[in-house]
């Protein structure tokens, strides 16, 4: 096959709202450093994620050079794949499955993904375990991953947890492109981007840290305010949510999130942490970008915070103060540096709300912390 010549410098391949604000991090450090600086392009991917009118906005920071939309389809819609994912006991099947899906699916995805990925000098993919992953390893394309989330493997490290069965056995098919594993397994990924070492309990070679914090810190204030136009659609009807209504008011913040799957049950989780932990203070709720409960309908007394953006894009604005605020297994909390006091109550406290191994997913692979346990490769 003939390979494109590389005229492009480089894309980033986001799925969520937070994939955007890194890819902003990493392309405005380029801009302060890179002599010779050339814009690079993002592509959006709603495979899971809807972005509203996000591209839009980018489009119009002129961050980018070019703001793409990337059409890969969930592997439910090719239906004739369906018989390659049944779980079987043996292992042999099993693999034989594997490495025809990990063939078929980006055969399937080929006519929906237009962009020439072959074009760049650099691909970053954020959670390549979506088709995009399997498309590059399919079609001999290098690519460099990214980590999903901040400190994402702490709680789940999915390439071992989906495959810790026979591990080394996997990853070995991986690593010759046979099967396919995210997060720095597959053959023509170089490298896995992630935050902080210490906190991922498994071990992969091509790990390297590249912390956020730093990034943030050092942005301008032109870029800062590049960032908030590009998440915040209205920043000053934001800011006066967020204004104190007298001199001795202080709020506190909750901070939702997607899981538990069961709505009813999330509503639950919301009404208890509130009750418990924000007794008061004024309450601040802030949905989580794919979280779509109505939390002024649920909580009319609270301030629901508009607009759809990761929480650390409110680090941009001066003068923020919030005395606490609380989450369940929110990574980015940490990044708040707006905030007083950090609640963060771990995946036990989703324990009377769904069973245990719904979302103990490390524990139920056999992981341990990181500094207990290194996982052999």
């Amino acid at each position: 096959m003939k390979q494109s010549k590389k005229t492009k410098s480089r894309i980033y391949v986001c799925h969520t709202f937070y994939h955007v604000y890194v890819a902003i991090l990493k392309e405005m450090k380029l801009q302060r450093e890179d002599a010779n600086y050339q814009k690079g392009d993002i592509a959006l991917s709603e495979i899971s994620t809807k972005f509203e009118n996000l591209g839009e906005r980018l489009e119009k920071t002129g961050i980018f050079h070019e703001v793409l939309k990337l059409d890969e389809k969930h592997e439910n819609f090719f239906p004739e794949l369906a018989k390659y994912r049944q779980n079987y006991s043996n292992i042999l099947k099993h693999m034989v499955n594997r490495m025809i899906f990990t063939k078929r699916l980006p055969k399937c995805e080929e006519p929906y993904i237009t962009i020439d990925f072959q074009a760049y000098q650099d691909i970053y993919v954020f959670c390549d375990s979506d088709p995009i992953g399997y498309y590059l390893n399919y079609k001999k394309i290098y690519y460099h991953a990214v980590e999903d989330g901040l400190d994402c493997l702490k709680n789940l490290d999915d390439a071992y947890v989906a495959n810790h069965g026979h591990f080394k056995l996997k990853a070995w098919f991986s690593r010759h492109n046979l099967i396919f594993i995210m997060n720095g397994w597959g053959k023509y990924c170089l490298d896995m981007e992630i935050n902080d070492r210490s906190v991922v309990p498994t071990d992969c070679p091509r790990f390297v840290e590249v912390p956020r914090k730093p990034l943030e810190q050092a942005l301008t204030s032109e870029q800062k305010k590049k960032m908030i136009q590009a998440f915040i659609e209205d920043a000053d009807t934001l800011l006066e949510q967020m204004k104190p209504r007298s001199a001795d008011e202080e709020f506190a913040m909750f901070l939702t999130e997607p899981h538990p799957v069961d709505e009813e049950a999330r509503k639950k989780v919301c009404l208890d942490i509130i009750s418990k932990y924000c007794q008061g203070y004024r309450v601040l709720i802030k949905p989580h970008p794919r979280d779509m409960i109505d939390y002024v309908k649920l909580c009319p007394e609270c301030v629901v915070l508009r607009g759809r953006f990761p929480i650390e894009v409110l680090n941009m604005f001066e003068g923020l103060r919030v005395k606490k605020a609380i989450s369940i297994l929110t990574t980015a909390m940490n990044s708040m540096d707006f905030v007083e006091e950090k609640i963060n109550l771990g995946a036990s406290f989703w324990d009377a709300y769904e069973e245990p191994e719904k979302h103990a997913f490390n524990k139920k692979a056999g992981l341990s912390l990181a500094n207990e346990h290194k996982v052999e490769n």
